[in-house]
Order: structure tokens, then sequence, then C-alpha cells
């Protein structure tokens, strides 16, 4: 057939062609929680006679997809931070570790209480074991009133802490049977020991599932290191269990095996912990930024910082080069105001009308240490702000005649900018973790020029 200008014709221009071919449609079956991360796993093709299905890959390539699934977030690894992985590794490993360990100190535990003795008894027994429960509870209670607070301001610090107690408290369940005179009271400080871990572990590990997510998924990253721990568990008892059976009798061996792992496990807690770039401010990392920016203009990124804080507890003698001046321990962030001597109150008779009359705080400095008063309705940035200023203050003690004057010109001409450049490299700005501030007060100038702080 042709068409009218003498040319063939098309097939979609036959009205016979076109109701002959059958429409059809292809459909794309793509799997992945991550935009960025799927794999095609089949192709469907449709028409008016029959339908084609074509699978990419095979059943075990899904059936191990679904597998891991289990154990990493959802939209990994976009969910979450490029932490996340080192220090998951690290801290499945010192898990195993522990948990190995565990086998060995039980089973000295279980000794020295009489298992397996024709003399022991079962009520005495109960009794041993109860005590050194009720120990580790009134510990955990104690700890958390003291302490509670600055867990999350140093959760590094806290996280590596816990890990040395639960040691500590392994170590004794260990000895427990060498001294069975003291044996109650071995164990029961093994037990307290343990209980500063159980409470300051979960308070870290809430604290680092919140830096992880970056989608508003620290539910499910939290899930998913529940069922990475649970394996780490198993894992540990059954290698645990072969330990011990192999180790039975033999002291030496017990004991090489023990402080052999106790090792590996301080080093596997450093790596993963020396691995963590928090982007939140507390006050060390704090001082660190402001001191870089006084001398660079610039500021440092959360992995930078990461590298020069100080993940160890103050009073070891660990800590890493090239950290800046410990300016932040100078500073003490909302005293009371009944504390303060008449000079201190004479002193902020002219600093809060001249230096402080435009902000919710006042800093008082008294040989090289930082007062900060804090307004009765001071906010959050009020308070990260009052720190910084403290900072400033603290950096200029012995170098400049007028401390305040100077400081304060200082924040109103580079905080702002300063505060710029932490958000845009990725500072959370919002507040400062801290310890809970509960005291403030509320001041008000008389005509007198007196400083009345109630």
């Amino acid at each position: 057939m042709e068409g009218g200008n003498g040319a063939p014709a098309s097939p979609s221009s036959s009205p016979s062609s076109s109701t002959s071919t059958a429409p059809s449609v292809t459909v794309e079956e793509w799997r992945g929680s991550s935009s960025t991360k799927l794999c095609r796993t089949a192709i469907l093709t449709a028409d008016r006679s029959h339908l084609t299905l074509y699978r990419s890959g095979s059943r075990w390539d899904d059936m191990g997809r679904k597998i891991l699934e289990a154990f990493i977030p959802e939209g990994f690894p976009g969910s979450v931070t490029p932490d996340y992985v080192p220090f998951q590794v690290w801290d499945s490993l010192q898990g195993v570790s522990t948990y190995i360990r565990s086998m060995l100190s039980t089973q000295a535990l279980l000794s020295a209480i009489g298992v397996g003795e024709k003399s022991a008894t079962v009520i005495g027994a109960t009794f041993q074991w109860f005590l050194r429960d009720f120990t580790g509870m009134l510990g955990g209670i104690l700890f958390t009133f003291y302490q509670g607070s600055n867990l999350d301001s140093s959760a590094k610090m806290w996280r590596l802490v816990a890990d040395f107690m639960n040691d500590l408290g392994m170590l004794m369940d260990l000895v427990s049977p060498l001294w069975p005179s003291a044996f109650i009271v071995i164990v029961c400080l093994g037990s307290l020991s343990r209980s500063f871990t159980g409470v300051a572990g979960g308070a870290t590990r809430a604290a680092l599932t919140q830096h992880f997510a970056l989608q508003n998924n620290a539910a499910d990253i939290s899930a998913k290191e529940n069922s990475q721990e649970t394996v780490a568990t198993m894992i540990g008892m059954a290698l645990g269990m072969l330990l011990a059976h192999i180790t039975m009798g033999n002291p030496v061996a017990i004991w090489f095996s023990f402080l052999s792992l106790t090792m590996f496990h301080i080093y596997a807690n450093y790596k993963a912990v020396s691995c963590l770039s928090l982007s939140t401010l507390n006050s060390e990392r704090s001082s660190i930024l402001l001191q870089y920016y006084m001398q660079n203009r610039t500021v440092l990124s959360p992995q930078e910082v990461s590298r020069r804080e100080h993940i160890f507890p103050v009073w070891t003698i660990w800590q890493r080069p090239g950290n800046a001046k410990s300016l932040h321990h100078c500073i003490h962030l909302g005293v009371k105001a009944s504390t303060l001597s008449h000079s201190d109150m004479m002193e902020l008779s002219g600093t809060a009308s001249s230096h402080y009359k435009k902000v919710n705080y006042l800093l008082i400095e008294r040989k090289g240490v930082i007062r900060v008063i804090n307004h009765k309705e001071a906010t959050s940035a009020d308070i990260l702000r009052s720190f910084f200023h403290a900072l400033i203050l603290a950096n200029l003690t012995g170098k400049a005649k007028s401390l305040h004057t100077e400081s304060r010109l200082w924040m109103e001409e580079h905080y702002h900018d300063f505060i710029t450049k932490l958000k845009s490299a990725g500072w959370a700005t919002e507040r400062l973790l801290s310890g809970s501030i509960v005291w403030r007060a509320l001041w008000a100038q008389s005509p007198s020029s007196e400083e009345k702080i109630n």
C-alpha cells in the first residue's frame, strides 16, 4: 500500500497495522533503602497476551541483603555519619573481648561462692549474690546523682571510663577466690564498679546514637546496634566457653588470657572513641575552636577538633600532642549569687552597667578564674555566648590591662562572624553541652550605681 504522494505508508499511518500491534508496558523493580544505593532486581514486560518477568541476581543475593538489613540502619550509609562504621567495628571487637573475659571472671566468681562444693548452701550463695546486686544498684543511683548531668557534655570520656570500670569489676571477680575472708567486700566493689559502667555506658550510647542519626533515625540505629551487640555476645560467649574449658585448672593460663584480652579491650575502646567526630559544643571543644579562631580567623571542622581534644579523664597523664591550652578549666559556669563577696559586688557595680548591660550574664575574674552568673531569663544562646565571652576573658588574663573592656570589644566585633563560621563548618551552635545550670540571678542597678543581685 502506498500513501497519497506515492511514498510507502508507515505502519503507524495504517489503521490495520495499528490495531494488530498490541500495546506493551515495561516496569523495572529496584531495591534499596537509599536513593543513592539502589540495585535493579527485576524487569517486567507485559502486552495483551502475556507477561514476561526477568530477575536480576540470585535468591542467595536477595537473602544476603535481607540478613544484612537486620544489622545496618535503613538508608545506610547516607543515613548515618561517616564515623559510624569505624566506631561500630571497634565497639564490636571490644564487646567480643568483654564477653570472653566475662566467662573467665564468672567461672572464678561461681567457684568462690561455692558452686560444686558439698559444703556450700543455697541460702548462703543466694545471699551473697543478692548483696552483690544490691550494691551495684545503689552504686548506679549514686553515680547518676553525682555525674548524670555531665554525661552528655563529655560523652567520649565517659564512654572510655565506663569500659575501664567494667574491666576493673571483672578483675575483682577474678581475684575474689584468692581472698576468701574478704570475698563479700571484693565482689561488692566489683559490682559497684560495673554499676558505673551500666549508667555511663547506657547514657553515652544514647548521646552517640543521636550523633549518628542524620535522618531522625535514632530508633532504627539503636535497634540495629542491639542486633550487632547480640551477635558479638554470642561469638564472645562461644569463645569464652571454649577458653574457660581450655584454661580450667591452670591459673597462669587464665591470668595470661584475661590480661591479654583486657589490654586489647582498652585499646579497642580507645580506637572506637578516637573515631568519633562529635559536632556538638562542650567546654573543651569550644575552647579549642575559639583559640584557633583567634589565631587564624578560621574554624576547625569536627574531625580536626576530634584529633585535638583530650578524651581521657582530666586526672590522667595522657594527653594528645598539640592540644590547646585548657582555658575551659578556668571557667565556673552558673555560680551561685550567694557566694559573692563584698569585693565581687563592688566589681559588678561597675561592670554590669558598662560592659554587660546588653547581655544576660555577668563575669567576674579573680586570680585567673572566671565565674559566670547567668540571668534568670538567659536562653541557651545566652549561656553559649557567656561561655565564649568567659573564654575570651580567660585568654586575655595577664595580657591586657582592661580585661572587661577588651573582651567586650572582641565579642562585639567578632562573635557573630565566629558563630556563622561554626555553623558553616557543621557545628551545632544551638546550645552548650554542660552540666545542669540550676543557679541563676536577677540584678538591678540603683540610682547610686550600686548593683543589687537577688
